[in-house]
């Protein structure tokens, strides 16, 4: 509205009189060395999710300055804040309990602070899927950086980079074929530089979704976290966030079905992380738009494979940068895409892709007509095991275990699993499929427990990979042949707390089915011993566990999803 407050004027403490807040507020911000001049521009806040125990946002200090640049030049006043931060390998049980709490922090700092746009700065796992949900609730113009991935490192000639490497690695340490000298060698060559994981990840998936959605600016996804291009995105983003802020350009206007599956089919191009199904779903909540797993299957049909990154290929983010990006994807899905979508660029993505996407590298990203895999890279699975569905990412996973009856081998817990997995005794093979219960996001936060280890006596045989079925998730740094996020969970009373070891699974990629072949009543003798978990006594753990939705659902809190 023309007459709606601006700058500092605006979400004033309330004392009773306006006028005196606004006084007050003056003051104390020249207090800080602001000139009265300076006060009359538009602010546009600066919302960083820095922290020591977040190794991916070490260059985060750097970009906010490059961001301020942008904001100055503009005519813009530029006021940084910090958020809560989630670095992914640092916190327990797991990130993904407290991205939720992490958005609701970002959505109350800029309700309640005087801002007329807001830049978010982030990239781990979840801080830019709480960041985006956040900003979108909170509703005034917003924008992205990424952080930026890593680059990659090198050991014995072999480029690596964190964490689909750190994974192989570790696999073969299990298996005895390095010692622990040489695995503590190869610690320090994996994660080299500031940024996030260097492979087609979470983090990584989520910023090509981030700038697919049209909340960054066009072309900033993959660039490296220490290439100097980042910061010139940064000013250009601080630059853009002045314009956002008169324009009034609102995420409720950028943030549209059309654009929602845009993200979806992109998603499913770059072979990305079955994370970001879940983060994807919650972001898309708060605009109120229901991400469905059956519409996912019917575009992950006609959506093939373009990107040839780890974990799916063998390429990393930096290559991908260099080849031509997300603007080269987007180009090759051209007609499958909802070319009316608006960006906080300004434009809509016809007028993007009409500007041509420059240089491709096409052994990077392939063809439309000569993919990398002809499927895109997540299916759904239902069935009586899931009735609200459960994800495979089959980019990353054995296509000969796709069809197949096994035999359950059943871990009660995280701590059963810890216990018994290496037991030489343990009774298992090849072709049995390892079931892991009490993972998910009423259990435990849902950890990304879900690639369970192959069993050692297996790894010894020469198992590479074999059916693995949880309400967990895994890192999208991972691979293998792993169902994931069935739900309803089984703390939540579903299938999967039932199954028991000996129980016979029937898995069909291409019925898009998983069941467990036990008769009905026999089920219902057993739903009579379920026991549900016992809710924590206090503070942000009872809140999780009293209003935390499902895997097919986002997990994001009930009362926070438009309606």
């Amino acid at each position: 509205m023309a007459d709606e407050p601006k700058g500092l004027a605006r979400n004033l403490t309330n004392y009773g009189d306006s006028e005196f807040s606004i006084y007050l507020r003056r003051s104390f911000a020249k207090s800080m060395g602001y000139s009265s001049e300076i006060l009359k521009r538009p602010v546009v806040g600066i919302a960083t999710a820095a922290s020591g125990f977040n190794n991916c946002h070490r260059s985060t200090p750097e970009l906010v300055d490059a961001i301020k640049r942008g904001v100055l030049a503009s005519g813009g006043l530029p006021i940084e804040f910090p958020t809560i931060s989630l670095g992914e390998a640092f916190l327990s049980p797991t990130s993904m309990m407290f991205r939720n709490l992490m958005a609701m922090d970002v959505e109350e700092m800029i309700r309640a602070q005087p801002m007329d746009s807001v830049v978010l700065v982030g990239g781990c796992d979840k801080t830019l899927p709480a960041q985006l949900m956040g900003a979108i609730s909170a509703g005034i113009p917003f924008i992205h950086l990424q952080v930026g991935p890593m680059m990659t490192g090198r050991y014995q000639g072999e480029r690596m980079g964190a964490c689909t490497d750190c994974r192989r690695f570790w696999v073969r340490f299990r298996k005895g074929e390095i010692d622990a000298a040489e695995i503590e060698t190869i610690e320090v060559t994996l994660a080299t530089t500031a940024g996030t994981c260097a492979v087609m990840g979470t983090a990584s998936t989520m910023a090509c979704i981030t700038e697919t959605l049209g909340l960054s600016l066009p072309g900033t996804a993959a660039i490296p976290a220490v290439h100097a291009d980042r910061l010139r995105a940064a000013e250009a983003t601080g630059r853009r966030a002045v314009t956002l802020a008169a324009e009034q350009l609102t995420p409720d206007k950028i943030v549209t079905k059309g654009a929602v599956e845009n993200a979806l089919r992109m998603l499913l191009a770059v072979g990305g992380s079955t994370n970001a199904i879940v983060h994807l779903t919650a972001i898309a909540g708060r605009a109120g738009i229901p991400v469905s797993l059956t519409r996912l299957n019917e575009l992950s049909d006609t959506t093939p494979v373009l990107v040839d990154l780890k974990p799916t290929g063998a390429n990393y983010m930096e290559d991908l940068y260099a080849g031509g990006g997300v603007g080269a994807v987007l180009a090759e899905l051209k007609p499958l895409l909802d070319l009316d979508c608006r960006s906080v660029a300004g434009e809509t993505l016809a007028e993007r892709l009409a500007r041509g996407v420059g240089y491709v590298d096409h052994s990077i990203v392939r063809r439309f007509a000569e993919p990398y895999q002809a499927e895109g890279g997540l299916v759904a699975l239902f069935g009586n095991l899931a009735p609200k569905g459960a994800i495979l990412k089959r980019a990353a996973a054995d296509p000969t275990l796709f069809e197949r009856h096994g035999r359950a081998v059943v871990f009660s817990s995280l701590e059963d699993l810890a216990k018994r997995i290496d037991d030489p005794g343990l009774d298992v093979t090849a072709d049995d499929f390892l079931v892991l219960k009490n993972a998910g996001p009423l259990a435990v936060g849902m950890p990304e427990a879900g690639y369970l280890p192959i069993p050692a006596k297996l790894l010894r045989q020469g198992v590479k990979d074999m059916v693995r079925i949880s309400d967990a998730r895994m890192s999208g740094t991972a691979y293998g042949t792993i169902v994931l996020h069935v739900a309803p969970e089984a703390a939540a009373g579903g299938t999967l707390a039932l199954v028991e070891t000996g129980d016979r699974i029937e898995l069909s990629v291409k019925n898009r089915r998983i069941d467990l072949a036990v008769d009905a009543a026999e089920l219902e003798r057993r739903r009579k011993s379920f026991v549900a978990p016992t809710p924590p006594e206090r503070g942000y753990r009872r809140l999780y566990f009293d209003h935390v939705l499902q895997a097919d659902q986002g997990c994001d809190f009930d009362f926070l999803t438009r309606r």
